[in-house]
């Protein structure tokens, strides 16, 4: 069951934008697993992708595809992944990109594709191919709830969010999707993820705002430490607002629109984590005074990837020593132990390098009980800062991906 996670908000369509979902037979049956976002002539898009370097074929492409032309369509389909496809993958996600094309009588190279699922399995083309009537037919501007449960895998729940915000006197509508739950500590975006608006903004604004909310947001989720061959994350605007475009030289305007992006990003992300593979908790960690930001991302990240760490949240057991552990063996050069402070929510259970002296067992008891909780770690040597959020690990963990292909 999803931590605190209670179905979609009211997601706001964005002009410009339309959305269709099929049953193409790719899952279940019955279930949608095909999606298209069709986008109005003139959308500006930014995308941000998987570092890891077996990338999956429409990655390859989607990279491609962006570089060359604004899009007039993506293309997502669940179930498949088409990574470590080789040669035959590329021609597969290609062959889909003709065939949508040709459907909205653009180019192949104005269809940006997105897959995820089984790695190492070559698209069912014919049945992707016999799908895209029924997502043409369906486009709607009113189609992100559709989407949002579209494009899930393992997913319990759709993720989405919606924003509406005034810049220059103009509103604006931001909404986004996004799936993930497993293989999830991204090297630059989240499983997948496609946010919109209607904001106009100029191409060297709208890709340094997906930058910096994708490092802010994305970046800093982990379920189990694996990064997919598959992630992306794209920002689509249309410009239908007609505002004064966003410009990074317009530090108010450019300002505002980042800050609502990031706001966006952040939702989506703490949504994957909140609906983690078998999850129980919620965790932010923090961790502060450090000497760089970097040091303090080690030591949040070791944190999170520790699996007694994880097993003793689920089990809502406050075994703080395999916190400490955890801290100690960060790759930090210069750990100061004697100046390192831990907290759960506010109890203090190490100060200065020991069992603070009004730590009880109790107290630690009473903060493991609840669902969500906040790790926080002050390294005593510096002022840089760094917040990650992550789950539990559970029996379900286990399950759900010892069973993942049958």
């Amino acid at each position: 069951m999803a931590v605190g996670l209670s179905g979609l908000s009211t997601l706001h369509p964005v002009p410009g934008i339309r959305l269709g979902t099929a049953a193409a037979g790719l899952r279940e049956p019955g279930r949608r697993d095909l999606v298209v976002i069709e986008c109005a002539p003139g959308t500006v898009a930014g995308g941000v992708f998987t570092r890891n370097r077996f990338c999956a074929a429409p990655v390859v492409l989607a990279r491609e595809h962006l570089s060359r032309a604004a899009p007039r369509a993506l293309l997502i389909n669940t179930g498949y992944a088409n990574a470590g496809t080789g040669a035959p993958g590329l021609e597969d996600a290609l062959s889909c990109c003709r065939a949508l094309g040709k459907t909205l009588h653009c180019t192949p190279v104005e269809i940006v594709p997105f897959s995820t699922g089984v790695i190492g399995e070559r698209l069912p083309v014919n049945k992707i191919l016999a799908g895209l009537p029924a997502c043409v037919a369906n486009l709607q501007e009113a189609g992100w709830a559709e989407a949002a449960a579209g494009i899930m895998t393992t997913d319990t729940v759709p993720k989405g969010c919606s924003r509406r915000i005034m810049i220059d006197s103009h509103t604006v509508t931001i909404t986004g999707i996004a799936k993930g739950a497993g293989m999830i500590r991204p090297d630059m975006a989240t499983m997948l993820a496609f946010v919109a608006t209607d904001a106009k903004v100029a191409p060297q604004a709208l890709r340094k705002c997906i930058t910096a909310a994708v490092n802010e947001t994305f970046n800093r989720i982990t379920v189990d430490g694996d990064t997919s061959t598959n992630d992306a994350c794209v920002l689509l605007a249309t410009g239908k607002a007609q505002n004064p475009e966003i410009a990074v030289s317009n530090e108010a305007a450019f300002g505002e629109f980042t800050r609502a992006i990031s706001e966006v990003f952040a939702e989506l992300a703490q949504a994957i984590i909140r609906d983690a593979e078998g999850a129980t908790k919620f965790i932010t960690i923090d961790v502060t005074d450090g000497a760089t930001e970097t040091d303090c991302l080690e030591v949040a990240y070791t944190i999170a990837h520790s699996p007694l760490v994880k097993t003793a949240f689920f089990a809502g057991d406050p075994n703080w020593g395999r916190l400490l552990a955890a801290v100690g063996r960060a790759n930090v050069a210069k750990l100061k132990v004697d100046a390192v402070s831990i907290y759960l929510n506010d109890v203090c259970v190490v100060r200065n390098g020991a069992l603070a002296d009004d730590y009880s067992e109790a107290k630690g008891q009473a903060v493991m009980n609840g669902q969500e909780i906040h790790v926080r770690v002050s390294l005593g040597a510096g002022t840089h800062k760094a917040r990650i959020w992550t789950s539990d690990l559970s029996h379900d963990y286990v399950r759900i991906n010892a069973e993942y292909r049958t």
